[in-house]
C-alpha cells in the first residue's frame, strides 16, 4: 500500500504536534505533504520547520490538490463545517478534530456529507485510541468489571485567557473544548447514550461556559458525572466503576498509565518523537493516525471505535448541556439538529 498523504489544515500549536506525531510512523506509511494556513507566512514557516514540501494561503488550493489523499483540521472550532465540507466536495477523506462542529444540526449535515461522497471521515477523538482505552473496551466487554455504575471523570486546566476557549465568536467554551473528552469516556464505559441529562454552569461575560458540572444517567440506572473547568486545574483522571470493581485512567484524555481491576498499575510509554511537542502525550495522536490508514486502506468510510452515531450522539449531549446552562451560539440558529 503506498503511503497515506496528510494535508495539514491551519499552521497552529495543534497541527504542530499532530505532524510531529504524524513522524514517529515509516514514510512508507504515512507522509505529510502539504500545509494551509490563512496567513501564508505562518504556511512557509511550519513547512520549513516539519519539512514539508507545499505550503498554501488559505486552504481552496489544498482541496483541489490531487496528491492529497486526507485533510488534517486542526482550525478553530467554528471553521469545522466549512472546511470539512469544501474539503469532501473536493474528494478528500478527512480527520477533523474535535468537537467535529458546534452542534448536533452541522454534525449531521457534515457526516451526511461524508457518506453521499463517499469519504472517510472521524472526529479525532484520539484517546480511544491510547493502549489503556484499548485494554479498558477489553475489560469491559469482557465482563470483568461488571455492570458498569459509575464514571467519574474532571477536566480542568487555567484556560480563561485562552481565545479558542474564552471567546464566543471562536465557539468557545469548556463543554465544546473539554467536555467532548469527558462525554466520550462516559459513553466508551457505558455503551449506551444517557436518557436524562442534569447540567450547572458558570459562564464568563462573553456568554460561554468556564465550568460545568453535569450527570449523565444512563437506561442501567448507571451515572457519568463530568465536571470542566478552564479556571483551576483538576485532578483529570478517570475512574470507571462496576458491580466487580474499577479501573482509573491517569491523565484521561492522554493516558500512558492506567489502575487495573487488581490494583496493578499498567504503563504505556510513547516513543521518541523527532521534534518537540508543545502539550502533553502528544505523541499519542500517532495511534489515531494510525486507524485513519488502516480505515481507508479497507475501504471503510468510518472508524468502529468513533462512528458517526457517537459522533452525532457526543454533539446532542453537548447541545443539551449548553441548552441548560444557557450557551447560545449564532450556529444554533442556523443548523438544528
Amino acid at each position: 500500500m503506498a503511503p497515506l498523504r496528510w494535508g495539514i489544515v491551519s499552521a497552529g500549536k495543534i497541527s504542530h504536534d499532530f505532524t510531529t506525531a504524524v513522524s514517529t510512523w515509516p514514510k512508507e506509511d504515512h507522509k505529510v505533504v502539504a500545509v494551509g494556513a490563512r496567513n501564508l507566512q505562518d504556511a512557509k514557516k511550519f513547512a520549513k520547520v516539519h519539512d514539508i514540501p507545499k505550503f498554501y494561503e488559505g486552504y481552496m488550493e489544498m482541496a483541489k490538490d490531487p496528491e492529497i489523499d486526507v485533510i488534517y483540521i486542526g482550525a478553530v472550532n467554528t471553521t469545522h463545517y466549512d472546511i470539512g465540507m469544501m474539503m469532501l466536495n473536493h474528494g478528500k477523506h478527512v480527520l477533523c478534530e474535535k468537537p467535529l462542529c458546534i452542534n448536533e444540526g452541522q454534525s449531521k449535515q457534515l457526516l451526511a456529507h461524508a457518506e453521499k461522497k463517499k469519504r472517510f471521515l472521524m472526529e479525532a477523538i484520539w484517546s480511544r485510541f491510547f493502549p489503556s482505552y484499548v485494554h479498558l473496551r477489553k475489560q469491559v466487554d469482557g465482563g470483568e468489571l461488571g455492570e458498569i455504575k459509575e464514571v467519574n471523570v474532571s477536566f480542568g486546566f487555567y484556560l480563561s485567557d485562552v481565545d479558542r476557549l474564552r471567546m464566543k465568536q471562536l465557539g468557545g467554551g469548556t463543554v465544546l473544548d473539554l467536555g467532548v473528552y469527558t462525554i466520550q469516556v462516559c459513553l466508551w464505559a457505558f455503551r449506551d447514550a444517557p436518557n436524562k441529562i442534569v447540567a450547572k454552569g458558570q459562564l464568563n461575560e462573553e456568554g460561554v461556559d468556564m465550568e460545568v458540572e453535569a450527570e449523565l444517567h444512563f437506561p442501567n440506572g448507571g451515572i457519568g458525572k463530568i465536571k470542566t473547568s478552564a479556571l483551576r486545574k483538576l485532578d483529570n483522571d478517570a475512574v470507571i466503576k462496576g458491580t466487580k470493581g474499577s479501573i482509573t485512567l491517569h491523565d484521561f484524555w492522554c493516558p500512558v498509565s492506567l489502575t487495573d481491576i487488581d490494583g496493578s498499575v499498567k504503563q504505556y510509554p510513547l516513543p521518541k518523537a523527532p521534534r518537540t511537542f508543545i502539550f502533553q502525550n502528544s505523541c499519542g495522536l500517532r495511534y489515531e493516525v494510525e486507524e485513519v490508514r488502516r480505515c481507508i486502506g479497507a475501504g471503510r468510510l468510518q472508524s468502529e471505535s468513533v462512528p458517526h452515531s457517537e459522533s452525532l450522539l457526543i454533539a446532542h449531549i453537548q447541545d443539551e448541556i449548553r441548552k441548560q446552562i444557557g450557551v447560545h451560539f449564532p450556529e444554533d440558529d442556523r443548523f438544528k439538529a
